[in-house]
């Protein structure tokens, strides 16, 4: 692949290259740089705005954040910015990677373009490739066109073939013509007016980007299975750092978990699960009276919160319970919380019966997270007969 690269690179560049052996070569860089000396071989400029006002005997290539070209170039043009704008005739060939691309004087070679917005006024001698968002030619080529984008603009006498793949509209203004023949692959036909003339005639592909019934089935089912895993993922891994990260926490919810009997842990999920629906309806009381906004508010987050930490714990007490059944181990690590996580997790894709067993662990969860606040809130101090 290097080698490859470097192929392409010195391909790219092989013109300048080879015009270099003869001609002597000035280097120029700035933030801002005006060439207004003309060289009579190469010129290789760089800066944030480049500005080229006098004539190069050689080939120039330029690398910036805008450059413009305002005097002739006896060689080859290789530009890279943002913003290019060529005024001035080119003799040789003329290459440019950019976002807005503007080629207003005549290029007497070949044309490669690669930017988002292309408008090439010159007539190029040779032959045009473009591949832009946008493309406009509006006074033809001397030698076959083909261009790749989404909008695509003709004007202008054209001598040889002209092929678009275009994914959006393809339009030809009047009087325009075509010695060759005119290919283009779109969605919808081109606008051609009855004034064009395209002596080779016209070969049209319907080419629709929208996906079928059957494509987009899959692509449903791809973007549900990446947002499933992306889901599972998070959890897995926000699990494991509240495991580890607070294994106390983690160890007394589990505590407490097993110390209940079955009824308690009923009544403990009933708990949790009233918190889930009054808290809402709470905080909307509240936020009719003016006073009571700011509570509603502080109301809401602290909901949110416990919300967030009760199916996070659920997933751990899973993994804690069965950290302590089968591994005969009371303390609780990370991986406990990433294992417990994951079976929650496909629980709940279990159509009905998964969704109540995750919903109920959640409340359990929350419950038991709300005792272990209030005991740690409000501690609670036995009695002893040496006290009293």
């Amino acid at each position: 692949m290097r080698r490859i690269l470097l192929s392409l690179l010195a391909l790219l560049l092989m013109p300048v290259s080879l015009y270099a052996e003869h001609a002597p070569a000035s280097f120029s860089s700035a933030q801002a740089l005006l060439s207004a000396s003309s060289s009579p071989g190469n010129v290789y400029t760089a800066g944030a705005s480049v500005v080229v006002a006098a004539p190069v005997g050689g080939d120039l290539s330029a690398f910036g954040g805008s450059v413009i070209t305002a005097a002739p170039i006896a060689g080859d043009e290789l530009l890279f910015a943002g913003s290019i704008q060529s005024r001035a005739r080119v003799e040789g060939d003329f290459r440019a990677v950019g976002g807005s691309i503007s080629i207003e004087e005549p290029v007497s070679g070949d044309l490669v373009v690669l930017g988002f917005t292309v408008h090439d006024s010159s007539r190029a001698g040779g032959s045009v490739f473009i591949i832009a968002a946008n493309t406009t030619l509006s006074d033809g080529a001397v030698g076959p066109v083909t261009i790749y984008g989404n909008n695509i603009s003709l004007g202008g006498n054209f001598a040889g073939d002209v092929t678009i793949v275009s994914s959006g509209r393809v339009s030809l203004s009047a009087s325009t013509t075509i010695a060759g023949r005119l290919s283009y692959e779109a969605p919808e036909e081109a606008i051609i007016p009855a004034s064009v003339t395209i002596r080779g005639g016209v070969t049209y592909t319907n080419a629709s980007y929208l996906p079928d019934v059957g494509t987009s089935r899959v692509l449903s089912l791809i973007s549900i299975g990446f947002f499933l895993f992306v889901r599972i993922l998070g959890a897995l891994i926000l699990a494991g750092l509240l495991a580890g990260l607070f294994p106390r926490l983690a160890e007394t919810v589990l505590g407490r978990t097993t110390a209940m009997r079955p009824s308690r842990i009923f009544l403990t999920a009933l708990l949790g699960f009233a918190v889930f629906v009054v808290t809402p309806i709470l905080s909307l009381l509240l936020a009719l009276t003016f006073v009571g906004i700011g509570l509603a508010l502080l109301l809401l987050i602290a909901y949110a919160l416990i919300a967030f930490l009760s199916l996070l714990y659920a997933g751990i007490l899973l993994g804690g319970l069965f950290a302590q059944r089968f591994l005969h181990r009371d303390s609780v690590v990370w991986h406990d919380g990433v294992f417990g996580m994951l079976v929650l997790s496909l629980i709940t894709l279990i159509p009905y019966i998964g969704l109540m067993t995750a919903f109920f662990c959640t409340a359990l969860s929350a419950g038991v997270l709300l005792i272990t606040f209030f005991h740690f809130a409000f501690p609670h101090e036995e009695r002893t007969p040496g006290s009293v």
